[in-house]
């Protein structure tokens, strides 16, 4: 185990992985939503600018599907296998009973053509379902070296979703980023979105009809709480996709880009250290967390340099 981890740390690029992000807006149906959504992806698409990644937003005429099917295929082409692509939809959705459907202007998109279009893809895929009736969508497109991420639990969660806007949030609040390392994963981002979610119906004393879950084993039902105990959230807990302060200053610098590739290779086998703890005796954890830590800082020291 210990000789694992060590290789991974050993083994790990120079180069800082690139993630790439695409943000579509579906159609509202009224001027309200209509609005609310393209301000959604428009605050979205600033918020995750960063030196060496992509950001493709499409609102209006330009949800359409093809320009959808387009720009999934560019960031497929462009992207390493290291890279990280992520896929937002932010909107209306609906199901059928067998089929999901995101509500864009043309031809509605389905879960199935999007699984379809992310098939070719070497990177690891990001799926954020910020749309009503998504849960209808995760058996479709869950996969191995996916995240999928889902407002409600279930195609039959109709209602508009508030989960949308906390997951925006969720990339402008420092407070999102729960271990303090000034990265946001795909984990921490689902768990503050659906946190503040559920707050949201509990201080209007409303009956909650969206309930976000989470599978990123690619073979198993979608939870609302991820743990080692269920096994879901480790993948998703080693995505990153939003970065804050040093780190997102290190991104323009190329000669502290290595480190930046250590840090989060540092992480995430700190991440896959916690969901082994249960197979390990108590002090060989303790020993290979110390000394991950003590390296994360010091690398966390040269960053800030």
């Amino acid at each position: 185990m210990r000789n694992s981890i060590l290789a991974l740390l050993l083994t790990a690029g120079l180069t800082q992985a690139a993630t790439h992000h695409i943000l579509c807006a579906g159609l509202g149906g009224e001027p309200d939503y209509d609005t609310r959504f393209t301000s959604l992806v428009t605050d979205a698409q600033k918020l995750l600018v960063s030196p060496g990644d992509t950001v493709t937003a499409l609102t209006g005429a330009q949800s359409s599907k093809d320009s959808l099917r387009a720009a999934i295929a560019k960031a497929i082409a462009a992207a390493s296998p290291d890279d990280t692509l992520v896929i937002t939809l932010i909107g209306h959705g609906t199901f059928d009973g067998t089929e999901y459907r995101f509500n864009i202007p043309g031809p509605d998109l389905t879960a199935a053509e999007l699984d379809q279009w992310l098939a070719p893809a070497r990177a690891r895929i990001v799926v954020v379902l910020a749309t009503s009736a998504s849960g209808g969508a995760i058996a479709t497109l869950r996969h191995p070296n996916r995240v999928i991420i889902s407002a409600t639990r279930s195609g039959t969660e109709k209602n508009a979703v508030v989960f949308s806007r906390f997951w925006v949030d969720a990339l402008r609040d420092a407070a999102a980023d729960s271990d303090k390392n000034e990265s946001v994963s795909a984990l921490e981002a689902f768990r503050f979105a659906a946190l503040k979610t559920t707050r949201y119906y509990e201080t209007l004393k409303r009956l909650a009809t969206e309930h976000p879950v989470i599978e990123d084993t690619g073979k198993a039902d979608a939870v609302a709480d991820p743990s080692p105990q269920n096994g879901q959230g480790l993948l998703a807990s080693r995505t990153p996709i939003a970065r804050f302060g040093s780190v997102q200053k290190a991104l323009a610098d190329p000669a502290k880009q290595a480190l930046l590739k250590r840090k989060e290779t540092v992480e995430q086998a700190i991440d896959k250290l916690k969901y082994e703890k249960a197979a390990l005796p108590i002090a060989d954890y303790r020993k290979q967390l110390a000394a991950l830590l003590l390296q994360l800082a010091q690398i966390q020291e040269e960053i800030e340099k």
